[in-house]
C-alpha cells in the first residue's frame, strides 16, 4: 500500500479507501447496494487496516445514517485508535422531509455534522465532504458554515462531491478570497470505462492542487469482469444499472482488460483499479465489498504493474473522443511552445 498527499494538504491517505455505502442496508435502494451487518463489517474493515488502509469514506445519507453507526462501531469494536485513520463523511442529501431535510445551507450542514459526530461516535470528521451541488445556496453560505466547523475543530479538512469544473473553481476562488478553510478534495466519478473529468475536472484539479478521490472504480460492477458482450452477469447493476456506461465503448475496454488479466493472472477488476493508481491526478481510490473475497480482490490491485506499452494500449482503447474546445486547445497549443514565462 502506497500513501499520498490529500491535494495541497499536509493530509496522507493510502492510496486505496475503503468505502461503506454497502453497510447497513434493508430494502429499497440501499438494500440493493449492500445489506452487510456490524459482524460482517468488522470483518471487512479489519482487512482493510490489515492491508494498509487508513482511509475510510461514508456519508450521513447511506442506509439512512446506519453505514456511519456501523463503520463508528466497528473502528471501536477494533481498538483502532482515533488519530491512526483517516474517516471522511459527506452532506447534502435528504435526511428529513420539510424544505430544509436536505441541501448545503449554514442551517443544514450544521446540524447534520452533530449528527455524523454522534452515529460515528467521534469527537471530530476529518474530511467532511459537501455530497453533490446545491443550487439553492449560495457557495459562500457553504463555505463560510464549513470554515466554521474547521475553526472549531470538529472538522479538519473539507471536501466536494460531484461539483462541475466550474463550480469547484468557483469555490476554491472564494475560500482564498475570505481566507475560509481551502477546498483539499473532490469526490468524482472516475473510470477507465468513463473517463469525462479528464476534460475539465482534472486540469482544474491539478492547476488548484486539490486531492481526487475517485467513486464507482469499477463503474458500478461493469468492470468487475462479470459482463462482456454476450450477455450480463448477475452482479449490482442487473438490478441497479448505474453509473451510465457507454457499452458500446465500455466493452472493447473490458476486452483488453481482460486479455492483459490473462496474461498476468489477474482479475479485470484489479487492472481497472491498478489503471486508476496509475493516474497522477488520484489521491485515493475508493473500494467497497460485499464479501471478503471480493475485497482481498481488491486490495491486490496495488501490486499491479504496467508496461508502458500496456499503459498505452489501454489509453488508446479508452481514450475521450474529441470535444470543443479540447480539440482547439490542442491545436493552439504549440503557440508558446517552450519554457514557461516567469511569473
Amino acid at each position: 500500500m502506497r500513501y499520498n498527499r490529500l491535494g495541497r494538504t499536509g493530509l496522507i491517505v493510502s492510496e486505496l479507501c475503503l468505502g461503506t455505502m454497502t453497510f447497513g442496508g434493508d430494502e429499497g435502494i440501499w438494500g440493493r447496494i449492500g445489506q452487510l451487518q456490524q459482524e460482517e463489517a468488522d470483518g471487512l474493515v479489519k482487512a482493510a487496516l490489515d492491508a494498509g488502509i487508513n482511509f475510510f469514506d461514508t456519508a450521513n445519507i447511506y442506509a439512512e445514517g446506519r453505514s456511519e453507526r456501523i463503520l463508528g462501531q466497528a473502528l471501536r469494536n477494533l481498538g483502532v485508535a482515533r488519530d491512526e485513520v483517516v474517516v471522511a463523511t459527506k452532506v447534502v442529501g435528504r435526511m428529513h422531509a420539510g424544505p430544509n431535510g436536505a441541501g448545503a445551507s449554514r442551517g443544514h450542514i450544521l446540524a447534520q455534522v452533530e449528527k455524523s459526530l454522534e452515529r460515528l461516535g467521534t469527537g471530530h470528521i476529518d474530511l467532511y465532504q459537501i455530497h453533490g451541488f446545491d443550487a439553492a445556496t449560495p457557495i459562500e453560505e457553504t463555505l463560510q458554515a464549513l470554515d466554521s466547523l474547521v475553526r472549531r475543530g470538529t472538522v479538519r479538512y473539507i471536501g466536494l462531491s460531484n461539483w462541475a469544473a466550474w463550480q469547484v473553481m468557483k469555490a476554491v476562488g472564494i475560500a482564498a478570497a475570505r481566507d475560509y478553510a481551502p477546498i483539499a478534495s473532490l469526490q468524482a466519478y472516475y473510470t477507465i470505462a468513463g473517463r469525462d473529468v479528464e476534460r475539465e475536472v482534472i486540469p482544474m484539479l491539478e492547476s488548484e492542487g486539490v486531492g481526487l478521490m475517485v467513486w464507482s472504480p469499477l463503474a458500478g460492477g461493469f468492470l468487475s469482469g462479470k459482463y462482456t458482450r454476450d450477455g450480463d452477469g448477475d452482479g449490482r447493476r442487473a438490478g441497479f444499472d448505474f453509473p451510465p456506461v457507454d457499452k458500446a465503448r465500455g466493452y472493447d475496454v473490458v476486452d483488453v482488460l481482460r486479455e492483459l488479466a490473462e496474461a498476468k493472472g489477474r482479475s479485470v477488476a484489479q487492472l481497472a483499479l491498478a489503471w486508476l493508481l496509475h493516474q497522477s491526478a488520484v489521491s485515493s481510490v475508493i473500494i467497497g465489498a460485499k464479501r471478503p473475497e471480493q475485497l482481498a480482490d481488491n486490495l491486490a490491485a496495488v501490486d499491479v504493474e504496467f508496461t508502458p506499452d500496456e499503459l498505452a494500449r489501454l489509453d488508446a482503447v479508452s481514450k475521450l473522443p474529441a470535444e470543443y474546445p479540447g480539440w482547439m486547445l490542442e491545436r493552439q497549443g504549440g503557440y508558446r511552445g517552450g519554457p514557461s514565462p516567469r511569473r
